[in-house]
């Protein structure tokens, strides 16, 4: 339990008992609780699409609301991330003039593209897969799979810097991966089956090894941010994966 609430103190801005408010402290030991975390963020979005469309709102729009409200559970930390590494990947020449970049505050030309273009797409898989009548189980399924990939690109890649968030968290062992695969592919089997575990899990894979791939080329590692950019397009590769699935 000490390991769920130290998982929801780290990805999600909801209100905890005192204690668990600092994600930090159970460190990456904690990281096989991740994708559980990312269970509670699809369920509170998923409930919020839900309500859209028995309000009669069409699909777009209740995907818009649970969208925003997956953004509002994680306080965009994950968007945040993607931004963050899109401007310090195409915006340095060097590996320091880079991690420098991904540290600015500020958003640049290529963060504000990365996250206009990967929202607008896992917009219109969920518009697509809510107009089919699959609302819950492909949020939920994405959301653990992607927070499994975390987990994964943090123990493949060493830290590319010696501060930050990433750091400051660790490197998770093995065994505390293999758990965060198995939480995740274990959700992915009981709200979409095997089939969806078999498309999902291989579309977030790849979309976290892309990021891993990139990350390990232009700063030699993983930060906070890598870890941000490797959920959003696991989260991505996923849903587009149960979009063609599904629909």
């Amino acid at each position: 339990m000490e390991d769920i609430g130290a998982a929801l103190g780290l990805l999600t801005r909801l209100p905890l008992p005192a204690g668990l408010a600092d994600g930090r402290a159970r460190g990456a030991a904690a990281a096989w609780a991740w994708p559980l975390a990312g269970l509670v963020v699809g369920l509170i979005a998923a409930l919020a699409g839900a309500l859209a469309l028995a309000l009669g709102l069409p699909a777009g729009l209740a995907a818009a609301a649970a969208l925003g409200v997956q953004v509002m559970v994680t306080g965009a930390m994950h968007e945040d991330g993607l931004a963050d590494c899109a401007d310090g990947f195409w915006g340095g020449w060097s590996r320091e003039r880079r991690l420098e970049i991904m540290r600015d505050s500020r958003i640049g030309s290529f963060g504000v593209l990365a996250l206009v273009l990967t929202v607008i797409a896992r917009w219109s898989a969920l518009a697509a897969l809510f107009a089919a009548g699959s609302v819950a189980a492909p949020l939920l399924a994405a959301a653990a799979l992607s927070r499994a990939a975390m987990a994964a690109i943090m123990a493949l890649l060493p830290g590319a810097r010696s501060d930050g968030l990433s750091a400051s968290v660790g490197r998770p062992a093995a065994r505390i991966v293999w758990w965060a695969l198995g939480v995740a592919a274990l959700a992915a089997v009981l709200f979409t089956g095997l089939s969806g575990l078999l498309a999902g899990g291989t579309a977030a894979a790849l979309g976290a090894v892309g990021v891993a791939a990139l990350a390990r080329a232009r700063i030699g590692g993983q930060t906070g941010d890598v870890l941000g950019a490797g959920q959003q397009m696991s989260e991505l590769a996923a849903l587009a994966a149960f979009a063609a699935l599904f629909t």
